[in-house]
Order: structure tokens, then C-alpha cells, then sequence
């Protein structure tokens, strides 16, 4: 029942409690848990590959949607403790180390891959071979050249469902309605776009020590070059190694620019030529250790970058702003206005005198959702594996949110302003930089290539 209040209410007032009760109505409609409630053999088996601290979120998130029936990780420790949960399969589930265990088995319909970095898109691009249906946590490459190849193998594979872990995407009440805004031109023409990253930590020396024995430290390590064990090199920790990530650059950057490029609709191949990517200014960037031709000097300490504000410019005028001083989310300015965006706001003039009134409900969240309901992320995730289509956080959009991530962290690397060529993918001027567009894989661990 609805209670009419007697006291007169505005026009405005009006409008933004019909459009909340629409948003309402089609999130209730379909919650997330309510979806999960099918029936058994409409369930399907999942194999998780990675279960450290994201990875167990993970694991019970997707075990309200299916059957978990294989468990991966490199350390046993990690993968008994998600055997034992009884929120993820309450010990119903085989346990390996060697994640192609998992994907060799007939019976597992999806897996979640929550690795460490350097892992993803060569599990992931295995997975799609191997029939699975993908869900990757962020960020899912580790160089431009990675999301040209994940890109291409996904393409061969348009019938399986592929999810990336941006969870902001299926954020309603904020990073949406702030894409929506940006969408319908409340802003006006976008100038600059500031995203926050926040510091990553500095830390070292750290000292090698004998590598724990359910650890497989071989099989972690994986593509990566090869180093001595140290316990703040892997597992959370290792966000802060160049060798496996990228520091904040993709950690926040996956998310933030990942929505910035989305409202600002370059997320896409076919971006028009005169909004493409032109240059990359990361001389205003500080690493904790020394670098060479932008490779750090030692192997103790942590190496990626804490302060930077690196700028990417685009054809039309807009700067790009990725930066470790700015609050972390995302401010968007423009000729109209401003508003600034992050996981516990939405704020602004636009905001606070409801510019988008009437304008932001059902309609356009399912428009948003590329014809979905609006939903929670997983729910997304296995809609899409039951109905097709795309899902909220697709492969190539993903990829080009993490090609900037990565153009800024080898600009702030070298210290030196970079032309980007967006038609060949190129940094055409600087060879230096070119060569860090991808990196060998160690031997034995090459990368499954798209015929």
C-alpha cells in the first residue's frame, strides 16, 4: 500500500519518488537472491580457480546461483578453507592446485577466476576454449597486448557468457545515475574527468624466506618472471610488484576509468576518430625505488608508483585525469556542471537539484543493462548464461578502460610523455615504450593463441 502524505507535495518531489519506486519495483522483481532460487537442474556447476580473500566473496556469491563442484588454488591452505565453507558447497567439491583440472572436467558449466593479475586472461582465454562460461575479477589483463588477445578469443566464443568483476557497473543508485547523466548531456561538454585512485603502499626491504609448504610457488608465479619467495609478493599483496600488476593504476583504475569512459561513451572499438586517445603525460609520477627504462632496480621492495597524476588527452579536448591526490572516485566537469561520484556518493548541483528527474528510472536502467533488468552483478552474470547476450561488464569495453590503465602506469614508468595511436594500437614514436605494450611469457606458460 501506498501512503499518501496530506500535506501538498511538489512537481519535483513527485517525479523523484515515482522514479525511486521504479527503480524499486524492477530491482525487487528480480533480487539477486530470489533469482538463485531455481530449480535444481536449471543450477549450474561451477568451478572456482582462485579463493584468497576476493575469491572466497566471490565463491559465496556465485554459490547462491549454483552448484560449486571444483575448487582451484595454488595454496591448499586457501582451497580447504573454501571446501569447509559451508556458504560456498559445505565440503561437495574436489580440490586441486592445477586450475586446467578444472577446466578438463564435462561437468563444470562456469568458473570464476580470481587470481592474482598476471593469471587472468591466460586462464580465462583456456576457459572460453574449454566451453566455460567466464566470470574474471578486475583487472582482467595485465598489458594492451593481453586485451587484444582476450578480446579476439572471446569474439570466437559470442554464445558464452563473460563477466568481468567491475561490480560499480550495477551500482543504481550512483555510478549509474551519474553515467545516465553523462548520457543524456546534463553536463554539457565534457572538459576534464578526474579519477581518484588513492596511495598504494610502499614498503622494503622484505626478506626472501622458504616458501610455505602448500604453497606452490612455481604455479603462481606462472607467466611471471621468476623470483625468490616473499610473503609480501604474494597473494593480496601482490597489487604493489610490477611483475604481476599494475599498483593503483589498474587496481582503482579498472573501476574508475572503466565508468569514465563509459559515460563518456570510448569504451567501445569503433570510438570516432576525433575522440580517440592522442597522448599520455606521466611525468608527474614518484616510485619508491629506482628504475631503469622503466623496470625497477631491486627485487625486495614494493615498486609501483604511490604519488602520480598522470593525463591523457584526448582529439576533442577532454583530459583525463588519473591520479593518486584526488579523492577517490570520480569528478566529472563539464560547460553545465560538475558532479562527483564514488562507492558512498553521488554529489553536485545536478545532484542536489535533481536535474535528471523523470529521466532516470526503469527506461533507462534497462537501456543501461543492454535490455537486462536491473540487477546485482552475479545475477547479471548468470541471466546472461541462461537468456545470452551481454552482460553489464563485457570483455571488449573492459579492455579499454584497461588499455589506459596501463598506457598511463608505462607513461608514469618511463617518465615521459607517449603518442598514442589509436587506429593500429600503437605507440608508434617511443620503442622503449612500444616493447612495454606486452611482455613474454616464462617458458611453459605461453599463451593459447586464436586461429
Amino acid at each position: 500500500m501506498i501512503r499518501v502524505e496530506t500535506q501538498s507535495v511538489s512537481r519535483r518531489q513527485f517525479l523523484r519518488s515515482m522514479s525511486t519506486a521504479a527503480i524499486a519495483a524492477t530491482v525487487t522483481v528480480r533480487d539477486q537472491r530470489a533469482f538463485a532460487n531455481v530449480a535444481a537442474n536449471d543450477r549450474p556447476r561451477i568451478g572456482l580457480i582462485g579463493v584468497g580473500s576476493m575469491g572466497m566473496v566471490d565463491a559465496r556469491e556465485h554459490a547462491q546461483f549454483g552448484d560449486v563442484v571444483a575448487i582451484c588454488d595454488v595454496d591448499l591452505r586457501h582451497a580447504k578453507q573454501a571446501l569447509a565453507d559451508r556458504a560456498v558447497c559445505d565440503g561437495r567439491a574436489t580440490v586441486t592446485q592445477d586450475y586446467r583440472r578444472v577446466l578438463d572436467r564435462s561437468d563444470v558449466d562456469a568458473v570464476s577466476i580470481v587470481t592474482v593479475d598476471h593469471w587472468h586472461v591466460k586462464i580465462a582465454i583456456e576457459a572460453l576454449a574449454a566451453g566455460k562460461h567466464v566470470f574474471c575479477q578486475k583487472p582482467l589483463t595485465l598489458t594492451v597486448e593481453e586485451g587484444r588477445l582476450i578480446n579476439a578469443a572471446r569474439a570466437k566464443r559470442p554464445d558464452l557468457a563473460f563477466l568481468v568483476g567491475t561490480q560499480q557497473r550495477a551500482d543504481r543508485h550512483r555510478f549509474l545515475r551519474a553515467v545516465n547523466l553523462l548520457h543524456k548531456g546534463y553536463l554539457g561538454r565534457i572538459n576534464k574527468i578526474t579519477c581518484g585512485l588513492g596511495v598504494c603502499p610502499t614498503g622494503g626491504p622484505f626478506p626472501a624466506v622458504a616458501v610455505p609448504a602448500e604453497l606452490d610457488w612455481e604455479m603462481w608465479q606462472g607467466p611471471a618472471p621468476r623470483r625468490e619467495f616473499r610473503i609480501e609478493r604474494s597473494h593480496y599483496e601482490f597489487r604493489w610488484w610490477y611483475d604481476y600488476s599494475g599498483g593503483k593504476f589498474t587496481d582503482w583504475g579498472a573501476h574508475h576509468v572503466d565508468i569514465a569512459l563509459w559515460a563518456i561513451g570510448r569504451n567501445a572499438p569503433d570510438t570516432p576518430y576525433g575522440e580517440r586517445l592522442l597522448r599520455i603525460d606521466g611525468r608527474d609520477a614518484k616510485h619508491p625505488v629506482p628504475l631503469k627504462d622503466g623496470y625497477p632496480q631491486v627485487e625486495d621492495s614494493y615498486n609501483t608508483s604511490p604519488d602520480f597524476n598522470v593525463i591523457l588527452h584526448f582529439a576533442d579536448g577532454i583530459e583525463l585525469h588519473i591520479s593518486s591526490r584526488a579523492d577517490n572516485g570520480i569528478l566529472f566537469e563539464g560547460d553545465g556542471g560538475r558532479i562527483f561520484v564514488n562507492r558512498e556518493k553521488i554529489t553536485g548541483v545536478p545532484i542536489e537539484q535533481d536535474w535528471d528527474i523523470g529521466q532516470y528510472g526503469a527506461e533507462e536502467l534497462r537501456a543501461l543493462f543492454k535490455g537486462k533488468p536491473a540487477e546485482g552483478h552475479k545475477a547479471n552474470f548468470y541471466r546472461a548464461i541462461r537468456e545470452g547476450g551481454e552482460t553489464i561488464s563485457d570483455c571488449a569495453s573492459h579492455v579499454a578502460a584497461m588499455d589506459l590503465c596501463h598506457l598511463a602506469a608505462i607513461s608514469a614508468r618511463l617518465g615521459r610523455e607517449l603518442a598514442w595511436d589509436a587506429a593500429t594500437q600503437t605507440i608508434p614514436s617511443d620503442s622503449q615504450a612500444a616493447a612495454m605494450l606486452s611482455r613474454e611469457p616464462h617458458p611453459g606458460y605461453e599463451f593459447l593463441q586464436s586461429s
